[in-house]
This record gives structure tokens, C-alpha cells and sequence, in this order.
């Protein structure tokens, strides 16, 4: 019994006691808090290279006078680190920026500096976001991962997807109340709706062409398939290359039946030509008549499902014969791989108002997916 008690003492050790002094000085900085093996820094590895290429736009946007603002190349590294780590507002992640050594290491900021001021960091963000750097951004992302050799330049799948605006279905009121008064509703007994208060939209018929969100007028109320409920939602469209899964080219509109089609038809078109023809994977509700002609005309051979139900599809055995179609079909599912990490880890509902600024959120939202497809793809050829 005694050599026992003496082997779990030597296991356990003595009681250890906290040391209440703070140390006055210090060497350490942020380089030293972060590991070698973390995927943070090939990340922004990829991130600085991107803005080294922007450098002269980022310079355009600002006059050569007057005080000095957040950095651009900083707003845009906040715009990552707020997708990547599910950071709901810029006010979070200021307050998150005082105490997160990762986020000043991130930022290129030492550990005393002090964070930013919430209402300057969102003003000066919300400039960047009016501007056509987020596209620019985006783009140079994708131009990193095809001199990687990341991305087929031959094989794509598209699609699309609700995203959740920032507004409230007590917000989707009549554009022209009866008594003349745009944008308020009542409820059921006639009194004006307050803040907070119930509303009975039980028989009333609410349609985009009479109601409009006071919220965010662009927001539409929207369902993609039937048996869902209708939201208040933006559609975001994506192209994804079949190699890898990575995005190379994204866009967001507003919600219609016929957005889905038309815009992925657009992004096809901005695609670099080619000698060779193309193929693009889709699923059922890109098998119509007009997508089908439209993807041909931009050198794409449609390889998407084919819908029979009650109807005739709008490809043939002529496409669906080849092995290549099967590889399509089996390959386009990777598509909602984007969707779902930009709906789950950078944000379930868009935080702005309006469609420019919830399309360059989009993007961002995107290009930070890219990168962290780009640091793990570098992990495994390294």
C-alpha cells in the first residue's frame, strides 16, 4: 500500500498556485503565439499575395490628402477573418479584435495596439463595400488557385440558393396602405403595427408586386420548392470547376423564378473562351429549352439532369450516352459544398441592406471560401 500511494503522488504531483502578479514587461508578439503547422498562415500567405496585386486599385480609391482611415488592405482582412470565424457584426469584431492575439496577427497589428472603433471600422467597411474591390478581390483569389493549377478550365457545375436578408416578415408591408400612407400595416383589428407586436397575415395575400420590406426594399419573398415556407431572401448563384470544387465565378441577385437560369446563363458567358468545347453540370431545373441554347452559345455542352416529369427534356441520348455526362452529374453535386459552408460558418443571414452591398458581402464570403480550399489543397501537394 505504501509503494502505491507513492506512484500516484509521483503521478499527481503537489497543488500548484496561482500567481496574482501580471508581468510588467514582456517579449513575445504575435508571430510567437501563432503555431508553424497553423492553417491560418497559409491563408494569409494567399491573402498577401492577393493584395500586393491590388495595391494600385486599393491606391485609387483614397485621395492623396486628408486624415488617415482603416487601411483598405486591413478592412478586407477583417472581411475574411469575419467569414472564417463566424463573426456576426463588425461591433463584435472589434470588441473580439481588443483580446484575439490571432486577429492582430492576422491584421498585422502588434499586441498593444488598440482595436478599432466600432462606428469608424463599419463606416470606413461600409465604403470599401460600395466599391468594386470585393469583385477585384474575388477574382484575384480565383487567379491564385489557377496558377496553382487548382482549377479545370474545361469542366464546371452552377447553381443557386436562397439567402436569408436581414428583415423581418413584419417588415413586408403594402407599398400603398388604404389610407394613403406608404409602407404601414395593421393588424387584425385595424391598429397600427408596433414594434414587437403581433400580426395576423392569416387570408391576406401578400405579393412582391403590392408588399415591399421597409427593412430592405430589395429583399423579395421567395420559396424555391413547394411544401417550404416563403422568406424574405436574395438568390445567390455560383460556378463551380469540377477538379477541385473551387468557385470561379459568383454573383447574387434578387429572387425570382427566373433568376436562377438567367444569371448562371451571364456567368457563363464570363468565362475566358476556349478553342475546345466546355461542359456545365446542373441539376433539373436547369434542364429547360432557353438555358440549354444559352450555355451552346457560350460554348458549354449542357450536361444537366434531365427533368421528364410530365415533360420531354430538353437534352437527349445524344449527351446523355457519354461516360463524361455521368462524371458531370456525379461531380455538380459538389456544388453545395460553397453553399453550405457560406450558409453555416461565414453567416446563415446576410447582415446588409440592399443588393450591392449583400453581393460584395457574397463575394467576400466566397473568395474566403476559396482560401480556405487553396491552404488545404497546398497542405496536401506540399
Amino acid at each position: 500500500m505504501l509503494a502505491l500511494w507513492l506512484r500516484v503522488r509521483d503521478t499527481v504531483g503537489m497543488r500548484g498556485t496561482v500567481d496574482a502578479q501580471t508581468a510588467m514587461l514582456s517579449t513575445l508578439s504575435t508571430e510567437d503565439l501563432i503555431g508553424a503547422d497553423h492553417p491560418i498562415r497559409r491563408i494569409r500567405a494567399t491573402v498577401d499575395a492577393v493584395l500586393e496585386g491590388l495595391d494600385s486599385e486599393l491606391g485609387a480609391m483614397y485621395p492623396a490628402r486628408g486624415r488617415p482611415s482603416v487601411p483598405p488592405e486591413v478592412l478586407l482582412k477583417a472581411s475574411v477573418l469575419m467569414a472564417l470565424f463566424s463573426v456576426r457584426s463588425e461591433r463584435a469584431f472589434c470588441e473580439r479584435l481588443r483580446y484575439d492575439m490571432l486577429f492582430k496577427w492576422f491584421l498585422g497589428l502588434r499586441i498593444d495596439d488598440d482595436a478599432f472603433d466600432a462606428s469608424t471600422f463599419s463606416k470606413n467597411r461600409r465604403r470599401l463595400l460600395c466599391h468594386e474591390i470585393a469583385d477585384r478581390f474575388f477574382a484575384a483569389v480565383v487567379e491564385q488557385a489557377y496558377l496553382r493549377r487548382y482549377c479545370s478550365s474545361d469542366h464546371f457545375s452552377v447553381d443557386g440558393t436562397l439567402l436569408e436578408a436581414w428583415a423581418s416578415h413584419k417588415s413586408f408591408k403594402p407599398k400603398t396602405a388604404p389610407g394613403g400612407e406608404t409602407g404601414t400595416a395593421n393588424s387584425g383589428d385595424g391598429a397600427p403595427l408596433g414594434r414587437n407586436l403581433d400580426a395576423d397575415f392569416r387570408g391576406t395575400k401578400r405579393r412582391n408586386d403590392t408588399h415591399a420590406s421597409t427593412t430592405d426594399p430589395d429583399a423579395r419573398l421567395y420559396r424555391k420548392s413547394a411544401g417550404t415556407a416563403a422568406v424574405l431572401c436574395f438568390m445567390g448563384h455560383i460556378v463551380t470547376e469540377n477538379r477541385n470544387g473551387l468557385v470561379v465565378d459568383a454573383e447574387l441577385t434578387r429572387a425570382d423564378g427566373y433568376a436562377e437560369r438567367d444569371t448562371a446563363a451571364k456567368m457563363l458567358k464570363r468565362r475566358p473562351p476556349r478553342k475546345r468545347r466546355r461542359t456545365v453540370g446542373g441539376d433539373k431545373n436547369y434542364d429547360t429549352k432557353g438555358f440549354v441554347a444559352d450555355a451552346r452559345a457560350a460554348g458549354f455542352t449542357p450536361h444537366v439532369a434531365q427533368n421528364t416529369t410530365n415533360r420531354r427534356s430538353a437534352i437527349d441520348g445524344r449527351t446523355t450516352r457519354h461516360a463524361g455526362y455521368r462524371v458531370s452529374q456525379r461531380k455538380r453535386k459538389r456544388v453545395e459544398e460553397p453553399f453550405g459552408w457560406i450558409k453555416t460558418i461565414a453567416g446563415r443571414k446576410l447582415r446588409h441592406k440592399g443588393t450591392a452591398r449583400n453581393r460584395a458581402a457574397f463575394l467576400t464570403a466566397a473568395a474566403a471560401y476559396n482560401l480556405v480550399r487553396i491552404a488545404k489543397l497546398d497542405t496536401q501537394t506540399a
